[in-house]
C-alpha cells in the first residue's frame, strides 16, 4: 500500500506557472512507477506525465509537452508537477498516481496506476 497526497494547486492567471507535489508514504518509493493525471468537469480523467523510476526521463501528454517537466525525489519520497505558460485549457483537478506490478503498455492510461491521491484544483483564469 501507498498513500498518496497532493499540495500546491490553486488559482494563477494565464501565462503563470504553479508546482505540484506529491508526497508518498509507504512501501519503497522508487519500486512505483509515478505520474500525474487530470480531470476536467464533464470531462474522463487524462494523463498529463509520468517519470520512470529513477527520474531520469519524463514523458509527457501532447497537450502539455514543452511546458510542463516532472520530477521526483526518491529520497524525500516525492514527485513534483512544474507547470510554466498555464493556460485556461489546463484548468482541471490534478492527481498524482503510483503504479506497483502493473503492465507498462498501460504506463500513459488510468490503467497503469493502482493507487491514487485526493486531487489538487488548478484553476487557470485567461
Amino acid at each position: 500500500q501507498v498513500q498518496l497526497v497532493e499540495s500546491g494547486g490553486g488559482l494563477v492567471q494565464a501565462g503563470g506557472s504553479l508546482r505540484l507535489s506529491c508526497a508518498a508514504s509507504g512501501r519503497t518509493f522508487s519500486n512505483y512507477r509515478m505520474g500525474w493525471f487530470r480531470q476536467a468537469p464533464g470531462k474522463e480523467r487524462e494523463f498529463v506525465a509520468r517519470i520512470s523510476y529513477s527520474g531520469g526521463r519524463g514523458y509527457y501528454a501532447d497537450s502539455v509537452k514543452g511546458r510542463f517537466t516532472i520530477s521526483r525525489d526518491n529520497a524525500k519520497n516525492t514527485v513534483y508537477l512544474q507547470m510554466r505558460s498555464l493556460k485556461p485549457e489546463d484548468t482541471a483537478v490534478y492527481y498524482c498516481a503510483a503504479g506497483f506490478g502493473m503492465p507498462t503498455t498501460q504506463a500513459m492510461n488510468v490503467d497503469g496506476y493502482n493507487y491514487w491521491g485526493q486531487g489538487t484544483q488548478v484553476t487557470v483564469s485567461s
